[in-house]
Parts: C-alpha cells; sequence; structure tokens
C-alpha cells in the first residue's frame, strides 16, 4: 500500500466537502499547539467557521491569525497479510490547508458564512436573527497552502 500525493482540485474538494469536521489547529499565547473540532462550510477555496465570540483559540487567532484545517475521510483498517503487525495501514484521505483567519463583522457577510457553514450539513434554508448574528464569531480562513494524501492505497493505483 503507498501514500499518494494528490495535487487535483478536484479531488481536494471532494475530500473536504465529505467531511462532517474538521480541526483547526493555532499556536495560544503561551506557544503552545492548540487544535479543536470545528464546523465549516467552504465555498470557492474558502473556510468559514464560527464558535463563540472569545476564548482560548479566538485570543490566540487575535494575536497571530496563522490557522492550520486538518480534514480526514474515509477511514478504513487495512492489511497485506492479517499475521503480520507491520502490514496493517489506515485507508484514508486526507488535507491540509494552512491560511489566514479574519473574523467577519458585518452582519449580512456574517449571515452568508451561516448559510455556507449550513449547507455543508444541511440542505434547507435558514434565518438567523439579529442577536444570535450579533453574538457569534465568524472566521473567514483565506488558503495560503493546501495539500491532499491518499494513504493506502493499493501499489497499481496511478497517480492522480
Amino acid at each position: 500500500m503507498k501514500t499518494y500525493l494528490i495535487n487535483d482540485q478536484k479531488f481536494i474538494d471532494e475530500v473536504i466537502l465529505s467531511c462532517k469536521i474538521c480541526f483547526a489547529g493555532v499556536v495560544d499565547e503561551d506557544g503552545l499547539p492548540y487544535v479543536v473540532p470545528m464546523n465549516f462550510g467552504y465555498e470557492q477555496g474558502v473556510f468559514y467557521l464560527h464558535s463563540a465570540p472569545e476564548g482560548r483559540i479566538i485570543r490566540a487567532l487575535e494575536r497571530k491569525n496563522d490557522i492550520c484545517l486538518t480534514f480526514n475521510f474515509g477511514e478504513e483498517l487495512a492489511f497485506q497479510h492479517p499475521e503480520v503487525a507491520c502490514s496493517y495501514r489506515m485507508k484514508a484521505r486526507s488535507v491540509v490547508a494552512e491560511g489566514k483567519v479574519t473574523f467577519v463583522e458585518d452582519m449580512e457577510q456574517k449571515r452568508h458564512a451561516l448559510d455556507c457553514i449550513m449547507a455543508q450539513y444541511s440542505r434547507k434554508q435558514f434565518k438567523y436573527g439579529d442577536p444570535a448574528v450579533r453574538n457569534v464569531k465568524i472566521w473567514r480562513v483565506d488558503i495560503t497552502n493546501i495539500g491532499c494524501k491518499e494513504f493506502g492505497a493499493p501499489h497499481d493505483v496511478c497517480k492522480k
């Protein structure tokens, strides 16, 4: 089984859109790594996330707006021989995206971001009251670097 680096944007988008959560990683105010699972929306190469208006991750992002988002899809245990431990491997597809966070303040842009997030989970249309929109922190993540890998692919699979 092999690991393949994938550069095809359509394949990358399919992996991202197949995921229900992403993991957001930052460096906190004490210089420590901090990673949290989050809901997300994705539209035209931009990610949207939402959170409470304050907390450890917000303080970290206000100090330095760099972020790393990871996505993982299709986890399946595979092996080449059931008696050989080192032949076991997880088959999966993953995306790692690095970017910069800006916090969205405009009410209509916040509603648009919330629609993008909800579209990841439901095809229903939603309305958002002003108090709820004002009290949610909306993150826009513009990607500076993105990579995708397919793990545990058979040797005879062509590179994508």
